[in-house]
């Protein structure tokens, strides 16, 4: 691996050990040993596995280490079966520990795999409801490394992994305390050269997990301040992160802000999240460009609630003529300037996909937390404000 150098390098320990800098996830073996893991199962996704950064990752723990082989089964939205062809390799190699290596689907899973290694229930017993993590046995849970080659979902620092349940193709967030990584390797070279395209759109999936978690209604001054830092990160390095994919301090800067965000949204999320994850389940679009799509729409939807929230983040991003409008107007110009599309019939979501999607919105997760109470009207008013383009704003 060719190691560029960002600033910065350094260890933390929130929400969970992070060693951050260029080149670290050679370091991988030292840290497998230092969690008493000597056996792991190297999960990653079909398109990075063959890749060098990943064969060396790879060589690395089978050169150090009692035995790594590796797996990468899985889809873009995993489902059900992934996390138990996972699982079914995980014991059939008698493996003690899970690194998960790639995006957002591959750190998902990795972390359902090793939740679900121990357990004798169903995945779907785990969802994140009430106090459904306590049937699990967590003394069973596998330790998980975790190294992100996307700057978005901030999967890594997390506590759940989302899955779709093909039952009724909804996703469903599976949860456990133990499901937060021991370890987590922010290394920026192993972003480098990722599409302009998908940059941008998981690079605004971290602005709409700090935006939604900042306009939270929900108390948690920790979560708030991570947020607003966050969204001055995304701010300052996104656009250089997409016009340049070798820009190693972009590249480094969007892993923290990623990061952040995750950790942000303990707070909880909103509408994006809820219009978004019908279309990745039935549409299969891409969560983050989704995520970006609606985000002007629902930022005005909320802003009755919002407005002094955005009044006092312009301040803080230092937007000309601070104000909740030029909050917008910033997401409405970035979004332009990353090429995002500006409607979800960009992204195939036709008016017919309107209300069985805007009945998905209603029951998901995300939804009770939103600033201001949704119906199933409000949401039917979002699904076709974002396939129509109609925005009152810019």
């Amino acid at each position: 691996m060719t190691i560029l150098s960002c600033s910065h390098p350094n260890n933390w320990n929130y929400p969970t050990a992070i060693r951050f800098g260029s080149g670290r996830s050679l370091e991988i073996a030292d840290v497998c040993q230092e969690f008493g893991i000597k056996r792991p199962l190297l999960v990653t996704d079909p398109g990075l596995k063959d890749l060098p950064m990943v064969s060396e990752v790879l060589s690395i723990c089978q050169s150090n280490l009692q035995h790594c082989e590796q797996f990468s089964d899985l889809q873009g939205n995993p489902i059900e079966k992934n996390v138990n062809d996972g699982v079914a390799r995980y014991l059939a190699g008698n493996h003690d520990g899970v690194i998960a290596f790639g995006g957002g689907s591959s750190l998902d899973v990795a972390k359902a795999i090793a939740l679900m290694c121990g357990q004798t229930r169903p995945i779907w017993d785990f969802e994140d409801r009430e106090d459904w993590h306590t049937r699990a046995n967590a003394d069973k849970i596998a330790p998980t490394i975790a190294i992100p080659t996307t700057s978005g979902t901030g999967s890594e620092v997390g506590r759940a992994s989302v899955i779709t349940d093909h039952r009724d193709q909804t996703k469903k967030i599976i949860f456990h305390p133990n499901m937060l990584p021991v370890c987590v390797i922010l290394d920026p070279n192993v972003t480098l050269g990722l599409p302009a395209a998908l940059t941008a759109g998981v690079g605004m999936d971290a602005l709409s997990h700090n935006l939604e978690a900042y306009c939270s209604p929900v108390f948690h001054p920790l979560a708030q301040g991570i947020a607003v830092e966050g969204m001055r990160i995304v701010r300052d390095w996104l656009p250089t992160a997409c016009r340049d994919g070798l820009n190693i301090e972009a590249r480094a800067q969007m892993q923290v802000a990623s990061s952040m965000g995750a950790t942000a949204f303990q707070k909880g999320l909103g509408a994006m999240h809820s219009l978004s994850h019908p279309c990745g389940s039935m549409l299969g679009t891409h969560h983050g460009t989704t995520n970006a799509v609606v985000m002007p729409y629902v930022l005005e939807f909320n802003f009755s609630s919002i407005e002094d929230k955005l009044t006092a983040l312009a301040r803080y991003l230092d937007l000309p003529h601070p104000s909740a409008e030029s909050v917008i107007e910033w997401v409405l110009d970035l979004r332009r300037e990353i090429e995002i599309p500006h409607t979800l019939n960009n992204l195939g979501v036709e008016e017919e996909n309107i209300t069985p999607f805007a009945k998905m919105a209603l029951i998901d997760p995300s939804t009770p937390t939103n600033p201001l109470p949704l119906d199933l009207e409000n949401f039917e008013d979002l699904y076709e404000r974002s396939i129509k383009g109609n925005l009152n704003v810019g």
